[in-house]
């Protein structure tokens, strides 16, 4: 019995308790201008942006939004690629950033200790669907499960950290509801 135990949280760790990731490829990322420096892993921290501008609801649209966000970090913000570790769309989706092990820029002072979560879209007035909430919930686990951010983690608004707006004010008074979040 133990050993079937063992073997059900190893295929829920392979498969059933990460959400579907969208690699760089699948999206059609450019080349990074730069490798971003590795991070130490587990992390103590994930926080959570939203993107602003229109959202998306399914995987063309939203790789589609992914490309011109990469485009923007890189030529306009000046960074080597993408800035967040991952990107939700309200398609249910996962969309690789800098991934797992690469420091983030777009929480200062964060990016070296923390998984960045960037939602698709404007969540001012509005909390994203439940297919990206639930992708949020999900990659959380997966990246708990992964020994990729500690268990014991703290989630934070991008605004926690940094003096913005975002994630929204509907999204923020969401998230300080949701378990682990500390400001």
């Amino acid at each position: 019995m133990i050993r079937h135990i063992a073997l059900l949280l190893t295929l829920c760790v392979v498969t059933q308790c990460c959400p579907r990731i969208i690699s760089k490829s699948q999206w059609k990322a450019k080349s990074p201008r730069c490798i971003a420096n590795v991070m130490k892993t587990p992390v103590p921290y994930v926080v959570i942006h939203h993107t602003t501008g229109g959202g998306c609801t399914n995987q063309a649209s939203c790789s589609e939004k992914v490309r011109n966000i990469q485009n923007y970090h890189i030529n306009s913000q000046k960074w080597c690629d993408v800035g967040y570790s991952f990107l939700v769309g309200e398609d249910g989706n996962v969309y690789e950033g800098r991934g797992w092990n690469r420091v983030g820029v777009s929480a200062p002072s964060y990016g070296s200790r923390s998984i960045g979560i960037s939602v698709i879209g404007d969540f001012t007035s509005r909390n994203p669907n439940s297919a990206a909430q639930n992708a949020v919930r999900s990659l959380i686990a997966c990246g708990i499960s992964k020994g990729f951010i500690q268990k014991n983690y703290r989630l934070r608004a991008h605004r926690d950290v940094t003096s913005t707006s975002c994630p929204g004010n509907a999204f923020y008074n969401l998230i300080k509801k949701w378990p682990n979040y500390k400001k």
